[in-house]
């Protein structure tokens, strides 16, 4: 674990008013290409659509993890996996050793360390107030040093806070869960109208299983005419819609969205049967199972933008600090912000990705993508493949035979970043491995479609 750095100096009185507020907004489940202004054309996103259409859209983002939690602690530092030690959502019928693992994976922890820097102790040296609501998942419980307020937010509201059970849409008054979470955004946000403030909004949506509005499951329901095309799911993302057009015009009712950043983005890629033509899914580190919408606006971004460079959950703590003034050292992620404000380019290499466990779909593997090339490692096999993602994004066509020597370059430049950050590299066999054996499921694994709701959260 190696610590972050960063530079302010004191704010006082006016200064600090000048600074912009900041919102961030990470949606729980959503796949590269589930809203409007990234192509769908079935799922109505007008709100979402209008506030990408007036900042950049990325139309390369990446998950730093094909599951939850990894994502969110990369985000919340600004890291890559092996500096924080987050690879996966830890669940007991995944855990290293059981029998249908084939290989020892490594032990991923369950919640980010309390010596891990967060955006959100940054952001508060900084002179922001800093707000958090949603879902966490770094730790359990309100309160306590790996809670958000352990980790540098003044306020933090989850669904139980407002009524809501685990995974849970409606409460016991037949509230939606959006909804009540839109409304604690905003809340915080009128209670810190003179700012700044950092607002970090969590969605649980649009995770399966899913309880739609009526009238929008309904209008979906008379919409659709192919198998691909989820009403359940459909209304949910609308219903996401309409809360953030509802965020944005409290902002716009306090003159504040001239001064407000917001990034936007998803933790992982969506479910394996709507992410075409993608292949892979949730929990696995082909295409499909990073891949992720995301769009940044705010007064200095010029509308109408659209980024070809592949970026990533890292990148959004060295913008976010830079926008707050400051500079941020420690982090494996770049800013953002020339590329937001002056179309410039990253000066980056490469984006590595360490998933060394099993969950989903997934099996130990690592990840580089080199300029247009995507190079896979299999732990499992000690096996790589290779892929030219400008001419097949949907990774049909492994190259690493046909082009030997390009994928021993860049396997060696994976192998040196898994060297130089100290990243795990699983290969021993496991003894209680049993090929007859199947992963463990529960109640909750089954069922078809978006309403399936998979142990990688």
């Amino acid at each position: 674990m190696i610590g972050l750095t960063w530079s302010s100096r004191p704010i006082f009185g006016e200064e600090k008013t000048n600074l912009p507020n900041l919102i961030t907004i990470l949606i729980d489940d959503m796949g590269w290409k589930d809203t409007g202004f990234a192509g769908n054309t079935f799922i109505e996103t007008p709100n979402l659509d209008r506030l990408a259409k007036s900042g950049i859209i990325f139309s390369q983002a990446y998950a730093s993890a094909p599951n939850c939690a990894p994502t969110r602690a990369c985000l919340m530092t600004g890291q890559y996996t092996p500096r924080h030690g987050v690879y996966t959502v830890v669940d007991e019928r995944h855990k290293p050793g059981m029998p249908h693992h084939k290989i020892l994976a490594a032990e991923s922890r369950a919640d980010l360390d309390t010596g891990a820097h967060t955006i959100a102790e940054a952001l508060g040296r900084c002179g922001y107030a800093t707000g958090m609501v949603g879902m966490w998942n770094l730790g359990r419980g309100g309160r306590g040093p790996c809670t958000p307020r352990g980790q540098g937010f003044d306020m933090y509201v989850e669904p139980k806070d407002i009524g809501f059970e685990r995974d849970k849409y409606r409460n016991a008054d037949g509230q939606y869960l959006t909804d009540k979470m839109t409304d604690a955004g905003i809340d915080f946000i009128g209670n810190h109208k003179e700012g700044p403030f950092f607002l970090y909004m969590a969605y649980h949506a649009v995770h399966a299983p899913f309880d739609p509005k009526p009238q929008l499951l309904a209008k979906y329901q008379g919409k659709s005419t192919a198998k691909i095309n989820d009403p359940a799911y459909a209304a949910s993302v609308e219903a996401l819609d309409q809360n953030i057009g509802r965020l944005w015009e409290f902002l716009k009712s306090l003159k504040l969205h001239e001064k407000t950043y917001i990034l936007f983005t998803s933790d992982n890629g969506g479910a394996n049967q709507y992410i075409a033509p993608l292949r892979g899914g949730k929990g696995t580190l082909y295409e499909g199972g990073i891949r992720v919408p995301a769009f940044a606006v705010g007064p200095e971004i010029k509308p109408n933008q659209t980024s070809d460079e592949p970026i990533s959950t890292i990148d959004f703590f060295p913008t976010l600090i830079e926008l707050a003034g400051a500079s941020a050292g420690g982090v494996d992620g770049l800013s953002l912000v020339a590329a937001m404000t002056e179309g410039k380019k990253l000066s980056r290499e490469a984006i590595y990705w360490h998933f060394p466990c099993y969950i989903g779909r997934g099996t130990p593997s690592s990840v580089i993508r080199f300029g247009d090339y995507k190079l896979i490692e299999f732990f499992e096999t000690g096996s790589v493949e290779l892929y030219n993602l400008a001419e097949d994004p949907s990774e049909k066509k492994d190259l690493s035979r046909a082009q030997p020597a390009l994928a021993e370059n860049i396997y060696k430049k994976l192998k040196k970043w898994q060297a130089d950050i100290n990243a795990p590299r699983p290969s021993e066999a496991n003894p209680n491995y049993d090929p007859s054996a199947q992963r463990q499921r529960d109640r909750k694994d089954r069922g078809k479609g978006r309403g399936r709701k998979g142990p990688n959260k």
